[in-house]
């Protein structure tokens, strides 16, 4: 089969290779990847926006499947472009991929269909009394807040506020600030839940969910989970501390109650749904619904996924899950995000990187390009986080030891990463 994987992320370069890893896989196009993909894939030079010049490629090179991995192609509706051609194409259509694309309509479903999740209120920044209202809210309300501009935001539109005076600047920030454009045209606040986070992905072919491997990833910039939220820092899986049981309430209290609830508001979500979820003391609850695979989540878990992803994927488009189970290596996998310096705010592009020829021959050990561009054999920064470094090892310390041992192999200049990724899961030992 050919096969064609649009991004340029870390997740990408990781289809890529997953998907590459596959008997049926023939050849592989990405666009428009980066340093690592290039050595791995054959690169497409087009823009991802322009959805009539990747379907007229798709249909030039004869492609089997089209393997989206970002959500703003999802969201503005290139499955449904691709359909409409009669092109093969992984992921969910415009009208499902607003559970991600819009933070007040994923609030209200699940509000409708009695998905556990926080208390909130919406507001319209284009009111002039938004902000007046929104003081009102944050000050008679006794619980720390959390506030989320609705749109996508790449993953830095949520802001989990201590007290009052970080809810206000949160809000000012969107509001008066426009710190996420038309993004936060309208902005929720919720109550914010305690408990350990963690994420469930799961392929949905409309009907049928099988679950993919629990995770926990880490979003804020700094040791100790400080700092702002970036696009992810690292993550592991499977998450240790997660018992069967509540696993089981996930899937009947969560997972199985999306699918039903979209199917009965006439929408079929074929593709991967990603559920962001809060353990609290009263049971699990829903912090957020993605619309693809996860990054950095992605890495650890496709590291141990055993089964074919192209049967897998052509089984979710096909309506064919019933009855599949996953096969996985009896392991655990960590990844960890090295990043430039200054991310998520401003940093420098163009950084020489060297180190990663030797880590090319570790077993079990394998760096995902994220922000890299590759000329003339050498690999440059091209991002604000360059590489995922992903291992696996018996225990998840010797998945993390591997890691870190990759980690500390790269070197370039303004070189950053997180020192304590999987700190959480080991409070639980």
């Amino acid at each position: 089969m050919k096969i064609f994987v649009i991004g340029s992320g870390g997740r990408e370069h990781t289809l890529v290779w997953k998907l590459n890893n596959s008997e049926i896989c023939e050849e592989i196009y990405c666009c428009p990847g980066n340093g690592g993909i290039q050595q791995e894939a054959e690169i497409v030079n087009l823009d991802i926006s322009d959805f009539k010049s990747l379907a007229d490629f798709t249909k030039e090179k004869s492609i089997d499947l089209t393997v989206v991995g970002p959500e703003i192609p999802l969201v503005n509706g290139i499955v449904n472009f691709f359909n409409e051609c009669g092109l093969k194409i992984f992921g969910p259509t415009k009208e499902a991929a607003i559970l991600e694309g819009s933070k007040v309509f994923a609030k209200q479903f699940m509000k409708k269909h009695n998905i556990p999740a926080a208390d909130f209120a919406v507001f319209d920044s284009s009111d002039g009394e938004c902000l007046k209202k929104a003081r009102e809210l944050i000050n008679r309300n006794e619980n720390a807040m959390v506030v989320k501009a609705d749109g996508l935001a790449a993953g830095k539109g949520v802001t989990v506020c201590k007290n009052v005076a970080e809810t206000e600047w949160a809000v000012e920030r969107i509001v008066l600030r426009k710190a996420f454009g038309s993004a936060g045209n309208k902005f929720v606040i919720e109550d914010k839940l305690s408990g350990e986070e963690v994420s469930i992905l799961a392929f949905v072919d409309g009907e049928n969910i099988v679950p993919m491997l629990s995770s926990q990833d880490y979003k804020q910039i700094y040791d100790s989970d400080s700092g702002p939220n970036t696009g992810g820092m690292g993550a592991y899986a499977p998450v240790p501390f997660l018992s069967s049981e509540v696993n089981k309430e996930i899937y009947d209290k969560i997972i199985l109650p999306t699918v039903k609830g979209l199917k009965e508001d006439g929408i079929v979500y074929k593709g991967v749904l990603y559920a962001g979820l809060m353990l609290t003391e009263d049971g699990p609850k829903a912090l957020e619904f993605n619309c693809r695979f996860g990054d950095p989540e992605t890495q650890p878990i496709l590291f141990l996924l055993k089964s074919d992803l192209i049967e897998i994927m052509e089984k979710t488009i096909n309506g064919e899950l019933k009855g599949v189970s996953l096969e996985w290596n009896d392991k655990f996998s960590a990844c960890v995000v090295v990043a430039s310096e200054g991310y998520p705010g401003s940093y420098t592009k163009g950084m020489n990187v060297t180190g990663l020829k030797e880590l090319k021959t570790i077993e079990n050990l394998k760096v995902f390009h994220a922000g890299t561009k590759l000329v003339d054999d050498k690999i440059f920064t091209n991002g604000g986080r360059v590489f995922g470094v992903t291992s696996s090892g018996k225990t998840l310390r010797e998945s993390l030891d591997n890691a870190y041992m990759g980690v500390d192999r790269i070197s370039f200049e303004g070189k950053y990463f997180r020192k304590d990724i999987g700190f959480r899961a080991f409070r639980y030992e």
